[in-house]
């Protein structure tokens, strides 16, 4: 710039400064031409103020002039590229203190227009996000210009699988002001199985004062704000982990039906044959009782030929029953007894009934309950004739029938043998001291007819 002179009174350096205007991030000059109007030798310092003084200098700062002489120095502003230094107007001054009359110290001013720049610091977080159908991001924006500014948002994707949507749609900012704006991206379909599609997707800001002065033509865009590039990442809703599990159970499964379950029936199927199997039917046993089904009215007309293989088991059938002592039941009438063992760990305990004299008791039922849990054996037999052993540690309750009673003849015992090896535990949560068996035997008993 091309200073133009002025003159001050006497006494007073004559002052001028032209107006200057400057970008920020660049320089621009002006001048100022002192001039001594005095009679004696005058020395000037000289010294920028106001708004402009951290980023302007003048040189010389300090002149000395002869009466009548002048001399012009330069200042020069380099505002930097800061949203602290804002666009607009910005008043100069340069302090002129004479040396020899400070009194006459004068401050010239003038006009120094600080230009418009737009400038955006922009950031997509996070960059990658994972999802089966959305993804959420946030869009930080923060105005380095030194104008105030709308920011709006225009997402880019190369097909049109996403949808895209800002919250809010635009940012107003104010120099140095930062904000942010949350982006939704979603797809319409989604992955079932198989690997994870990848999606990648821009993000323009658009500063909207810096486009309407490039479409007005007023200024050039001279900054290229780069886009925000960022990913979504659709997971299938089925992992790969997962069909090899649903393959593993389906597979276990076939083993399953077609080997492992007709295995457990079978051996479920032996195990109920082997509990039936010692479930005694009377027919021709040591005790010779007549295999015949009678009526059990009491009128049987049996007719035993004495002790069949020294049985003394009475003729019970209507029919032609071979009885062992040529005896016949009469009438009869139900009958339940129980006999009930303790023993302690490690020891044998019998229990016994005894049938009255003259009478014969007909069995159909036993029960044998194992209450506790022992383990141990139990032994179980009628007169001379063993009927079963039993393993207390395979049941707690057991119980056998007879469509044919078995006939236990006067006097003839029915007993419990147990052998006791390790007592159990309750209902109560306490390991018993003995170990306790009950055993419960009904029938009909009758009266013995010669």
């Amino acid at each position: 710039m091309t200073p133009s002179a002025a003159s001050s009174g006497p006494g007073a350096p004559g002052l001028d400064i032209p107006a200057v205007s400057v970008t920020p991030g660049g320089t621009a000059t002006t001048s100022l031409t002192v001039r001594n109007d005095s009679d004696i030798v005058e020395a000037y310092t000289l010294e920028v103020v106001g708004d402009c003084a951290p980023w302007a200098t003048v040189e010389p700062a300090r002149i000395s002039l002869y009466p009548g002489t002048s001399e012009t120095v330069t200042i020069t502003l380099a505002p930097p590229r800061s949203p602290e230094v804002r666009a607009g107007d910005v008043p100069l001054g340069v302090r002129v203190l004479p040396a020899e009359h400070p009194e006459s110290v004068t401050v010239p001013e003038t006009t120094v227009h600080v230009e418009e720049f737009h400038e955006l610091r922009t950031e997509i977080l996070p960059r990658r996000r994972r999802g089966w159908l959305r993804g959420r991001y946030r869009v930080a924006v923060r105005n380095e210009g030194n104008t105030p500014t709308r920011i709006s948002f225009r997402p880019e994707q190369a097909g049109e699988e996403l949808r895209f949507g800002f919250t809010p749609a635009t940012l107003d900012l104010a120099p140095g002001e930062s904000a942010e704006t949350r982006l939704r991206v979603r797809i319409g379909k989604p992955v079932w199985f198989g690997k994870p599609a990848v999606w990648p997707f821009t993000v323009h800001t658009t500063d909207g004062a810096a486009e309407e002065q490039a479409e007005a033509g007023t200024r050039p865009t001279t900054y290229v704000r780069p886009p925000l590039e960022a990913e979504f990442v659709q997971i299938p809703v089925f992992p790969k982990w997962l069909l090899a599990l649903l393959a593993a159970i389906l597979a276990l499964l076939l083993a399953w039906f077609a080997l492992v379950r007709p295995a457990v029936r079978s051996a479920a199927r032996q195990a109920a044959d082997e509990v039936v199997q010692p479930r005694p039917t009377p027919g021709g046993g040591k005790n010779g009782q007549s295999p015949g089904t009678g009526t059990g009215t009491g009128t049987g007309t049996g007719t035993g030929t004495g002790k069949e293989q020294g049985g003394t088991g009475p003729g019970v059938s209507s029919g032609g029953g071979t009885g062992g002592t040529g005896t016949s039941v009469g009438g009869g009438e139900q009958s339940s007894t129980t006999i009930d063992v303790e023993t302690s760990g490690g020891q044998d305990k019998t229990g016994s009934y005894t049938v009255p004299q003259g009478k014969v008791f007909g069995v159909t039922d036993i029960v044998v309950a194992n209450f506790q849990g022992d383990e141990g054996v139990m032994t179980i037999t009628f007169g001379d004739r063993k009927i079963t052993t039993i393993a207390l540690e395979t049941f707690r309750n057991q119980d056998y029938h007879w469509v044919t009673p078995i006939e236990i003849p006067a006097n003839a015992t029915v007993t419990a043998k147990v052998t006791c090896a390790k007592p159990g535990t309750p209902a109560t949560g306490r390991q018993a001291q003995q170990c306790h068996e009950v055993l419960n035997v009904s029938g009909v008993l009758a009266d013995v007819a010669r």
